[in-house]
């Protein structure tokens, strides 16, 4: 499989399904094109049908958006990216899918620079009840599922697509409740997520974009 992302310092969409697929173990290559630049725009054409990443190659299927990426590469793991639970399966897609379709507040106030530290810009009133929902989820859900991840011991899709999010708040320095601060923590531990980061450092010492246009 081909996994096409963009920028690692820019690109919250490839994060997630790039995280869950190290997650699961599949072996993939990766082919990240810098957004926003010619390069990006001469070559997304042969991968995407859409113009945009990530985009999963999977011999001739293609697999565009995040979170369809996301379902695929759990399908492939034999259902490893959600809990065996019913139940449980069924509140981590509706949290996926919150994540995948809401906070634009969040999101145009606070754009995911992973790298990046102690950047200040405040919040306005909706994004700030966008952190609050998003804090209140990742409590709720280690309270219910007993952590260390959100839906327990196995690392799922929800908290795939919850990831740059973390990244968010460690640039932006969220003030976040105890417990949401302890999964903060908890991601930011995670080996692959700690590589990404890394990744993006590199791209900041090449003079990679900071920020989009």
């Amino acid at each position: 499989m081909l996994l096409v992302i963009g920028d690692r310092q820019l690109s919250s969409w490839s994060l997630r399904p790039w995280l869950l697929l190290r997650h699961l173990g599949l072996e993939f290559a990766e082919l990240s094109l810098p957004l926003d630049t010619p390069r990006f725009h001469e070559e997304i054409g042969r991968w995407s049908p859409t113009g945009r990443v990530p985009v999963l190659v999977d011999g001739e299927l293609r697999v565009w958006d995040s979170i369809a990426i996301c379902e695929y590469a759990s399908e492939r793991a034999g259902g490893r990216g959600w809990p065996a639970d019913r139940a449980a399966r069924a509140l981590a897609r509706s949290v996926s899918a919150e994540m995948h379709s809401g906070y634009a507040a969040l999101r145009g106030t606070w754009p995911m620079q992973a790298a990046s530290l102690g950047l200040d810009v405040p919040l306005t009133p909706q994004a700030r009840a966008d952190v609050q929902r998003i804090a209140a989820i990742w409590s709720d859900c280690r309270s219910r599922f007993g952590g260390p991840w959100l839906f327990g011991q196995r690392y799922s899709v929800a908290d795939a697509m919850f990831a740059p999010v973390v990244l968010r708040f460690r640039t932006y320095g969220a003030d976040l409740p105890a417990a949401a601060r302890e999964y903060m923590d908890q991601a930011l531990t995670d080996a692959h997520l700690l590589e990404w980061i890394r990744g993006a450092e590199r791209e900041l010492a090449e003079g990679r974009p900071v920020e989009h246009p």
